[in-house]
């Protein structure tokens, strides 16, 4: 656990100035090299949708280690098995999806916890420095790691108030596609409501006094979350970054495709 990295990011949530970060669903440990090299706050290694095994994600883990870039794992799923496993790996937090209720925040964290105050197992891997700095590291997890729900449905907003009164979580995310999804616009990144529902959720942590974040999906929207005050913001996934600088540098020479579901391609 980067400790420092966790300190210097939540001092600059409560400053106000935007964390940025990268969406990280690729192999190559290359591309968290690039980003921490880059100076981004935050990475998020995804092992929810993507391909990623065990040993990709301990790569790209290895790739922030002395850095200030904080290590986050989005996991499947609410498990226990699989949040111990994302620490025990070294991440710095969780990011975890499809979170609904009070009562899923509260066993996300205890999760996320040693005892007394979790149900988290101690175990002599790479976490605590393969059990050297055991004493050193069950210190400080418990007050330092991040748990990060993701509100991605309609049900989340209706529960929201409880989850705001969950101890131990400063930050909390938006999945707009499956909230779309939820909303009956499937397919859709903010289908008709959406948009202002989130920011009427934005609105309510912040004045909670916690902190929230999405993934932009292009420059100009990047600047706009900028201003409607969300405090972490992605600046995309890798491949969506790949995929945009594809696409202009093929339309400069005429050569622009779209990809469809069969991953061929079609006349955009």
């Amino acid at each position: 656990m980067n400790v420092s990295a966790l300190q210097a990011l939540r001092r600059k949530l409560a400053a106000g100035t935007t964390a940025v970060g990268l969406w990280v669903t690729l192999e190559s440990p290359s591309i968290t090299e690039m980003a921490v090299g880059l100076g981004l706050d935050w990475v998020v290694i995804d092992a929810e949708h993507g391909h990623l095994d065990w040993k990709e994600i301990v790569e790209h883990l290895r790739s922030t280690v002395r850095s200030e870039t904080v290590a986050l794992v989005r996991i499947a799923e609410l498990n226990g098995g699989l949040i111990k496993r994302a620490l025990d790996c070294g991440a710095d937090g969780v990011v975890i999806p499809w979170i609904e209720t009070a009562e899923q925040l509260r066993q996300a964290v205890e999760f996320a916890r040693y005892p007394r105050e979790g149900s988290r197992g101690i175990g002599a891997e790479r976490a605590t420095a393969w059990g050297e700095a055991l004493v050193e590291h069950t210190a400080q997890a418990n007050d330092n790691v991040l748990v990060v729900p993701i509100l991605e449905t309609v049900k989340s907003a209706i529960h929201l108030p409880g989850m705001l009164r969950v101890e131990g979580v400063d930050l909390f995310w938006f999945g707009p596609a499956d909230y779309s999804s939820t909303a009956g616009y499937r397919g859709q990144w903010e289908g008709p409501g959406v948009a202002e529902q989130i920011l009427r959720m934005k609105n309510q942590i912040r004045q909670a006094g916690k902190h929230c974040g999405v993934l932009s999906t292009s420059i100009d929207d990047l600047r706009q979350r900028q201003e409607q005050g969300f405090s972490a913001v992605g600046l995309g996934s890798d491949t969506g970054l790949l995929l945009r600088s594809l696409h202009g540098t093929l339309a400069a020479v005429g050569r622009d495709r779209k990809l469809n579901a069969s991953l061929g391609t079609s006349p955009k």
